[in-house]
């Protein structure tokens, strides 16, 4: 009977090489194996310093007992800026997906508010005061 011994190895050790060194490229799909000959959600050529495009949601219809609105989620790649939700009075920080939401009779910016989507979502359960209503 054979006796097999365990030789001890060290683990792999991931070291992140200096800025300036070029990084040999890895084996795998290559441009040419990619639509356009470039790799996806990247820009086309002459493009390079212009941002990508952020899709925002469709503007949605909603019926809701308080009346008529129109709900347009906000991907967290499109939110900018900081906004206060009139749900829970905190702050939706840039980054962070929400809704954009205004009654449907009134489609002018002033009466837009963001709220987190779930705050939009049980609002009717502990609406105490009107949504339009400013902070």
């Amino acid at each position: 009977m054979p006796c097999h011994t365990l030789t001890p190895v060290s683990p792999r050790k991931a070291r992140r090489l200096p800025a300036e060194v070029r990084r040999r490229a890895r084996r795998g799909a290559g441009r040419a194996a990619t639509a356009g000959g470039r790799a996806e959600g990247t820009q086309p050529a002459g493009r390079a310093g212009e941002q990508p495009v952020i899709r925002l949601g469709p503007p949605q219809a909603q019926a809701w007992p308080d009346g008529d609105w129109i709900v347009r989620q906000v991907p967290g790649a499109a939110a900018m800026k900081a906004y206060r939700c009139p749900g829970c009075d905190q702050e939706i920080l840039p980054g962070v997906a929400h809704a954009v939401v205004w009654p449907a009779q009134t489609p002018g910016p002033a009466e837009r508010r963001h709220w987190h989507t779930s705050c939009w979502q049980r609002r009717p359960r502990r609406q105490a005061r009107d949504p339009r209503a400013p902070r």
